[in-house]
């Protein structure tokens, strides 16, 4: 149902695209649209990945780097052993916000990467959970899906820009000034709430699918606990200055006082949290941990990582063993 959800949703976002075309700039705008979509989704397409990842100054983890990334980079090969995936590849980004996220068009060609806070945040078991969760995000393409969700919702926003500079269609459009007015000012929205309404349902599904592949429902959802206080009090620079990309993230990272909570792509965390106490309540209390992964010696209980001390309070912090 929830991939029916997701089409169905997927193929309005695209309706909307076309028919904005249309209306602006009538059948030539429509073909110019769906050029311009096909174009941006193949981009998107080959070299989203690399493109997110230069974007968060995220370095590829050397198992030999260190027993920090020794234990990251085996504790996700243990996880995407028990989800039957490719072993992905493993990027850190020196980012104080406790924040994580997957990319790839595929998951022959996908890579998860973990913030520096995060690590320093969360238990073992906690960041297993979040791994997993990106993980699930992998198994279910939703990294390719929500990239190109995010395209046609930016190339609506790149139409109305252009209807704005260069007039729309004047010949074939029979709205009135105030109708274009008003398709330029809904059209962004109504790509915004369809995105949203993508995003929430394949988050849900990640949640799930994470819970199942480490084994501990309970284990995700203290780590979405900390993560979203986290995200609360510490910037995150980079999401700011591209909050196209928010989406990305496990938790929205965008800061509390911006208006983009309006069309936050992320459900409500109490809800996400309700719904993974319930799969812990329904499993019982014999599930079991992620296969070559013991869970360490620390609780999912306990209030910061084991790989350093609690979160920093400055958003400026030197760069891990993984440099």
């Amino acid at each position: 149902m929830s991939y029916l959800r997701t089409a169905v949703l997927l193929a309005a976002l695209t309706a909307l695209f076309m028919g904005i075309g249309f209306l602006l700039g009538g059948q030539t705008g429509m073909i110019i649209a769906l050029v311009m979509a096909g174009g941006m989704n193949l981009f998107a397409y080959w070299n989203s990945d690399t493109a997110v990842l230069r974007m968060y100054g995220a370095h590829l983890v050397d198992p030999n780097g260190g027993r920090d990334a020794r234990v990251l980079y085996d504790m996700v090969a243990g996880l995407a052993r028990n989800a039957n995936l490719p072993m992905p590849k493993v990027y850190v980004m020196d980012n104080p916000q406790p924040n994580a996220f997957a990319t790839g068009r595929n998951p022959e060609n996908a890579a998860v990467a973990v913030t520096t806070g995060l690590m320093q945040t969360v238990s073992r078991e906690e960041l297993a959970a979040v791994i997993a969760h990106e993980l699930a995000h992998i198994r279910n393409h939703d990294t390719l899906l929500m990239t190109i969700t995010a395209t046609i919702a930016g190339a609506i926003s790149m139409l109305v820009n252009f209807a704005m500079f260069f007039g729309g269609n004047r010949d074939n459009n029979h709205m009135g000034f105030m109708g274009t007015l008003a398709l330029m000012i809904l059209g962004p929205i109504a790509a915004g709430l369809v995105q949203m309404a993508i995003s929430r349902t394949r988050e849900y599904e990640a949640d799930k699918g994470g819970a199942e592949i480490c084994g501990q429902p309970l284990w995700l959802a203290s780590a979405l606990q900390k993560i979203a206080g986290g995200a609360a009090r510490i910037p995150n620079e980079e999401a700011e200055e591209n909050p196209a990309s928010a989406h990305l993230f496990i938790v929205n990272p965008l800061h509390g006082l911006r208006l983009d909570r309006m069309f936050a792509t992320h459900p409500p965390m109490e809800e996400r949290v309700a719904r993974l106490e319930a799969m812990a309540q329904s499993m019982g209390s014999g599930s079991v941990s992620a296969g070559g992964y013991d869970g360490g010696a620390r609780s999912a209980a306990t209030g910061s990582g084991p790989w350093s001390g609690s979160v920093p309070e400055s958003p400026r912090r030197a760069r891990g063993p993984w440099g």
